[in-house]
């Protein structure tokens, strides 16, 4: 097959390469801000907008050849050192036209926290399991805009339940992660707690922001109540005396709180008059 060239428009190339996957029998899940917003109608709401700069997917390790032969078709080059060294976990390509980058990671997720994907890309496409998709905005220790903004826009556009159905947040799963790893729990609730308090930062009107907190109450409510497993409650006795979680190797942005957040939507605003 010749080899064609990136979309200039990030969502068309996104729907470019998920059909030539599919097309492949190669197994690519989307996550990230441009998952949610294939989800979310929310997403292109005038107060949760954002920028998209990177496409980022789940696979399978033991696709990765097939991937890579997919991306070189697709007209993309292979960040060469980063893919030898760690091609058997995570994979990058770069479109030098439209200076973007596809970030892939194979079978597991592994940033501030890890979560195995690999048995649950099979419940759901083109994206992620939702579930898991807010579990990768969740698990972010040094929180940004634009994690409120997919936060927000993912919760409140989807009811929590306790399965994998289609357009669901499976709560239950969510919980169960948390009953598991303390860190885990300690970076979700935070995260959770920040977003209820940022709610009205971003001038929503009441009946939208009341359904955003009572979805995150129904969800901090399953994973308050599950049981927590020993493993749980032995590193909750340590607490915050020894990091719970880990730190990428290029995150030097520093956690943004909620009277953070207001003062960057508050300058953004003037800066746009």
């Amino acid at each position: 097959m010749a080899t064609t060239s990136p979309l200039a428009d990030i969502v068309k190339e996104t729907e470019r390469i998920i059909d030539l996957a599919d097309k492949q029998n190669v197994t690519l899940r989307l996550f990230g801000g441009l998952a949610i917003r294939f989800h979310c109608p929310s997403a292109t709401h005038r107060s949760l907008e954002r920028k998209y700069a990177d496409i980022d997917f789940m696979g399978l390790s033991k696709q990765a050849r097939s991937i890579k032969k997919l991306f070189l078709e697709l007209g993309y080059a292979p960040r060469e050192v980063f893919n030898a060294y760690y091609g058997d976990q995570r994979l990058i390509f770069n479109d030098l036209a439209n200076e973007r980058r596809i970030d892939i990671f194979l079978d597991v997720f592994k940033m501030c926290h890890k979560f195995e994907f690999k048995n649950r890309l099979i419940l759901n496409k083109p994206t992620i399991p939702l579930a898991d998709l807010l579990a990768t905005k969740l698990q972010v220790v040094h929180i940004t805009e634009r994690e409120y903004r997919d936060i927000i826009a993912l919760v409140h556009d989807h009811e929590i339940g306790d399965s994998d159905e289609p357009e669901t947040i499976n709560g239950l799963r969510l919980a169960q992660l948390c009953s598991e790893d303390w860190g885990i729990y300690k970076t979700f609730s935070i995260n959770i707690g920040f977003v209820m308090m940022a709610l009205k930062e971003f001038q929503l009107d009441s009946e939208y922001e009341s359904v955003a907190r009572k979805h995150l109450e129904e969800l901090t409510s399953r994973i308050e109540n599950v049981p927590k497993t020993t493993g749980w409650k032995i590193r909750a006795r340590i607490g915050e005396k020894k990091r719970w979680y880990e730190l990428p190797e290029d995150d030097k942005k520093v956690i943004v709180s909620p009277s953070q957040l207001a003062e960057q939507l508050q300058a953004g605003k003037e800066k746009s008059v």
